[in-house]
């Protein structure tokens, strides 16, 4: 008689994860945390970031490019704003700048975190990180225009006292901004399509161009465990808030510096994803999540958050002071020259690079 017995088929971990890290944000929610318990939330964190990007990339393979990078950025924004006004709502006045605290550090940490990484990455492996300079111009330009109405002009106008809109400035930049948003989505994805996809490398192919796309079973699968997984990562960066929010204050950081901890937080699948694709030769993709998110973050944040002020106390701050206009500046010059040519070396990475480590310390020493 036949003895043997069928394996039982194991759980993969980007499955589990992103169902686990949804049960111990239900678990914590609300729960002032014991140290322990901050360094747990820490590791299902990481775990759930790492299961993002895992899924991201299915659903990317599966939908193709630029779809698969928008997914990703889109998604995370939507989550990020949802995070933002929750943490307005329940701070009271103390956060009435960190709407463009967050912002502004995530638009650095996409045009120069991500974005360097990536072409340092690239240039690596090829000498040489060579990409569509249409695209990337385009979706260059829209940030800084973004990044201008939004939070430069606030520092100008003179309408409100202080570094803010009124009503009605606030309510003009909010549509720019989603009309804006919404033009070069349509750009992106219908009229030039292929401005936004990988420019291939002479006498080479890209590792993606030889693996089947998944089903549309799969990839529906992973775009529900991906949404899953981000709705964990905020959710629980959101828990450790409080924790971040009191190691800054331990080690003498200024407050602000709350806003950069959560754009890191929030930021990390995007980042990962970016460099995985760089690492596999598809530059474009990379700069498309890096320019992409930035966009998202300012394009989707700023509607949101004017329709929130209707229904929340305090002033809103969001023009930016002099040192943070001078490096976003400073981001949009050598953007510019690095995308331009659409060729770029380790040079123009760490160039990039630098500029956000500039952004970090001088966020901790201002």
């Amino acid at each position: 008689m036949d003895t043997t017995t069928t394996p039982r088929r194991r759980l993969p971990w980007t499955t589990a994860v992103p169902v686990l890290a949804v049960v111990v944000l239900a678990a914590v929610w609300g729960r002032e945390l014991h140290p322990v318990l901050v360094g747990v939330v820490a590791l299902v964190l990481a775990a759930a970031v790492l299961s993002a990007v895992h899924h991201a990339e299915v659903v990317a393979h599966r939908v193709g490019e630029p779809f698969g990078s928008l997914v990703l950025a889109v998604a995370v924004t939507v989550i990020e704003v949802a995070l933002i006004v929750t943490l307005i709502a329940s701070g009271g006045p103390e956060t009435a700048s960190l709407a463009r605290d967050t912002v502004f550090a995530a638009v650095m940490i996409c045009t120069n975190g991500i974005l360097g990484l990536s072409l340092l990455t690239a240039a690596r492996r090829d000498h040489v990180a060579v990409f569509n300079a249409e695209g990337t111009g385009a979706a260059l330009a829209t940030v800084a225009t973004l990044a201008t109405l939004s939070l430069v002009l606030p520092t100008f106008t003179t309408s409100e006292p202080g570094p803010e809109f009124s009503t009605s400035q606030l309510a003009f930049a909010a549509v720019a901004s989603l009309a804006l948003y919404a033009a070069f989505v349509v750009t992106q994805t219908v009229r030039h399509r292929d401005f936004f996809l990988p420019v291939p490398r002479e006498g080479a192919a890209a590792e993606d161009d030889h693996a089947d796309p998944p089903s549309d079973r799969t990839a529906l699968a992973s775009l529900g465990l991906l949404v899953l997984a981000l709705v964990a990562v905020v959710g629980l960066a959101k828990v450790e808030s409080p924790a971040i929010e009191a190691g800054v204050e331990a080690v003498g950081f200024p407050p602000s510096f709350v806003g950069v901890v959560i754009a890191l937080l929030v930021l990390l699948p995007e980042t990962l994803a970016a460099v995985r694709a760089a690492r596999r030769g598809l530059v474009q993709t990379s700069l498309n999540l890096a320019l992409g998110s930035a966009m998202a973050s300012i394009g989707l944040t700023i509607p949101v958050i004017a329709v929130a002020t209707a229904f929340l106390d305090g002033p809103l701050v969001l023009g930016l002071g002099s040192t943070q206009l001078v490096l976003l500046a400073l981001t949009v010059v050598v953007g510019v020259l690095t995308v331009v040519p659409g060729r770029a070396t380790r040079l123009q990475g760490a160039t990039h690079l630098v500029l956000l480590a500039s952004f970090l310390f001088l966020a901790v020493n201002p």
